[in-house]
């Protein structure tokens, strides 16, 4: 009696994979380059090749020193847990101001204080980021308040339209219900 008078039937998975294994294995392989466009994107934004962020702001003028302001992500806020939802924003200091600016602060509403100033802006002065608590009731018009505190001890502060700095956070807020 011979091997194959004893041959079990293949079946129609096996028939398949013996068949297609080879394009199978080939698709598997090109689907990540799908995703590159978007890997390379995030990598030169997070390296500061294709700028501050995906939407910038513009040059801010607070007191004697200015900073370029840029939305990370042209994106509504994103729910970061028990903080809440957050907004993240990069900055850069005018190359005159570099040396005489101590910290830089953003917060949403005007502070009462340097002790309320908002959150830190973080990294080299080139380029900073933080990210914004922004609570859902936040209004309408509300405005997005810049604090920079100086190695003098001085203390500037200016306020731009959360829907300037945001448009994405303010049409937001107005699906969330946010009062005009």
């Amino acid at each position: 009696m011979s091997k194959t008078d004893n041959a079990m039937p293949v079946s129609p998975l096996r028939q398949f994979w013996l068949k297609w294994r080879f394009h199978l294995n080939i698709l598997l392989l090109l689907i990540p380059l799908g995703f590159m466009p978007k890997y390379f994107a995030d990598a030169a934004l997070a390296r500061g090749d294709s700028g501050l962020g995906e939407r910038e702001v513009g040059e801010v003028q607070v007191g004697p020193w200015s900073l370029r302001l840029a939305e990370l992500r042209n994106e509504a806020p994103q729910l970061q847990g028990p903080a809440g939802y957050m907004k993240g924003f990069n900055a850069a200091l005018c190359d005159a101001c570099i040396d005489q600016v101590k910290a830089t602060y953003l917060r949403i509403g005007k502070p009462r204080s340097l002790r309320a100033a908002g959150v830190i802006f973080f990294g080299t002065p080139y380029r900073m980021g933080a990210s914004l608590p922004v609570p859902e009731k936040t209004k309408a018009d509300a405005e997005l308040w810049i604090t920079m505190e100086g190695w003098d001890g001085s203390m500037h502060q200016a306020a731009i339209p959360l829907g300037q700095a945001s448009p994405a956070t303010l049409a937001w807020l107005n699906k969330q219900g946010g009062k005009p």
